[in-house]
């Protein structure tokens, strides 16, 4: 099995999941569908994957990793990076601060 970090597979989800959202700009927001025993990965080329987990090396897996906090946002900058930011991103009536409305 091939070892990367919770926080690779966390920012893969997030990147997938903005990349949806980015496309259907105005909609409501929408939940991610992450699946259990999937995992999800930013590869140092820049490109997402997704891998098939087992169960017998889930301990070596844990090991090292983070919880993602709760209240953070995953983007794409204009020059491609995969950002992360913690605080705050709604307004005080749940509208996306960052929107082009």
């Amino acid at each position: 099995m091939i070892r990367f970090s919770t926080k690779v597979i966390l920012v893969t989800a997030a990147l997938a999941g903005l990349a949806t959202y980015a496309r259907a700009q105005g909609a409501a927001p929408t939940p991610w569908e992450l699946k259990s025993d999937t995992g999800y990965a930013y590869g140092k080329d820049g490109k997402t994957l997704s891998y098939k987990m087992g169960t017998n090396n889930a301990g070596t897996l844990l090991k090292g990793a983070k919880k993602v906090p709760r209240g953070t946002l995953f983007f794409i900058g204009q020059n491609g990076q995969l950002y992360m930011r913690s605080g705050p991103y709604l307004e005080g009536d749940g509208k996306f601060m960052f929107g082009t409305n």
